[in-house]
């Protein structure tokens, strides 16, 4: 593939690496692309604006306040005005600002204001690499749709140490660049509604009933099948993970908000039910704190069944060509799976078994089986990224790809 006239946003961060910045902009030149380079103030430590301006035969933007340049283009076209956001190298402070959406500076603040593919190259000391909170950002910017390439294992250049941290070589980030730009987009033109995390029932002002879900599997369903070309709409409850992106995500609290949203999101040709709705809520809710009154017993809830909203998606009269179920088992996986796939009118259950045991609930891994009328087919213990993946793929396979 060659990137004749690509438009390639190239924000070069403060570390060693950033002379290899130098090279990936020739690599990236020669097959044909324009590169707008964004320098930060560390960067500009190690290579110098007017070098990196020489080989991008362009303005080097380095200063959020700067007034030539935000009445030139400004940081928010600068953030849109291209096919692509490559980070390289990406620091593990600049993953850090990313991950939690901080905007100091004009690259974070470009990264944050972005609607464009992001890939990022990073590069560090290994134990920086290592270290729990650069992996737990690194997990985050994945499930936001950020792609990485590398980094590689070797000896450091500003230390010696050996191990994993070094930035990728630049023809390699070039066929990243590639491969992102030339990804296929199997479901575009296909609209997907998809439901997550827990929903709250309340009983009165601060107390409430509800199933223990995260929303991390449905999230980043949702993300995956984004990412495959879809226009997704998110029906999420009450979670404490941010909403992913390219995702138009519309926050519930109640079954019945949750049944009203999915019902609303219609007509679409995929729907993807991973929401934990709690089964029952409280006939009539106290507006007041219930309070507790010495030697007196808990005063009983009446309880009422909340809507099924995967059985009414499954026997609606816009029903989606294909409808996903997820079953959150404690015993008898298959047989459950297989019984609620006929009740609810679904294509595909995928069940699992969230025993407290397998700390799949809240956890960030998860084993299923995904159960249709064909079979079982069971996968192996994956990330929850993956499973999502991997179900957004066979949803392609199964839909027939794009519309004509």
């Amino acid at each position: 593939m060659t990137l004749d006239g690509t438009r390639i946003l190239l924000i070069i961060a403060g570390g060693i690496a950033a002379y290899k910045s130098l090279d990936l902009i020739r690599r990236l030149r020669e097959r044909g692309a324009v590169v707008r380079p964004v320098m930060t103030r560390a960067a500009q430590e190690f290579v110098t604006p007017l070098a990196v301006g020489a080989l991008s035969s362009g303005h080097v933007y380095t200063e959020l306040f700067s007034r030539e340049d935000e009445q030139d283009v400004g940081h928010i076209r600068l953030a849109r005005d291209c096919d692509l956001v490559l980070v390289a190298p990406a620091t593990a402070d600049l993953m850090a600002k990313m991950a939690h959406g901080m905007a100091d500076d004009l690259a974070s603040t470009v990264l944050l204001a972005s609607d464009r593919p992001i890939l990022i190259a990073p590069a560090m000391n290994p134990k920086m690499w290592a270290a729990a909170a650069t992996q737990r950002n690194l997990a985050v910017l994945k499930n936001d749709g950020v792609d990485v390439v590398g980094p590689l294992e070797g000896e450091m250049a500003e230390s010696g140490e050996r191990g994993l941290g070094r930035m990728a070589e630049p023809l390699d980030i070039v066929a990243a660049v590639e491969n992102l730009l030339s990804r296929p987009k199997p479901l575009a033109g296909r609209k997907a509604v998809v439901t997550s995390g827990p929903t709250h029932e309340p009983i009165d002002p601060v107390r409430y009933i509800a199933n223990r879900s995260s929303g991390k599997q449905g999230h980043a369903i949702a993300a995956a099948l984004a990412r495959l070309g879809a226009d997704v709409t998110l029906v999420s409850g009450p979670v404490s993970i941010p909403d992913p992106a390219g995702v138009n995500t519309q926050h519930v609290e109640r079954a019945e908000e949750m049944r009203d949203a999915v019902i609303a999101s219609l007509p679409a040709d995929i729907a993807v039910m991973v929401a934990a709705v709690a089964d029952w809520r409280v006939v009539s809710s106290s507006g007041q704190k219930i309070k507790k009154q010495p030697g007196e017993a808990p005063p009983p809830l009446q309880l009422a069944e909340n809507p099924d909203i995967l059985k009414t998606i499954g026997h609606h009269a816009q029903r989606p060509q294909l409808v996903v179920g997820f079953a959150a088992e404690t015993q008898n996986v298959e047989e459950n799976g297989r019984a609620k796939l006929e009740r609810k009118g679904a294509d595909l259950i995928v069940a699992n078994d969230v025993s407290p045991e397998t700390g799949i609930m809240g956890g960030d891994r998860n084993s299923v089986r995904l159960i249709s009328k064909t079979g079982v087919e069971a996968w192996p213990d994956l990330s929850k990224d993956e499973v999502a993946e991997r179900l957004a793929l066979w949803i392609a396979t199964q839909i027939g790809g794009a519309k004509p």
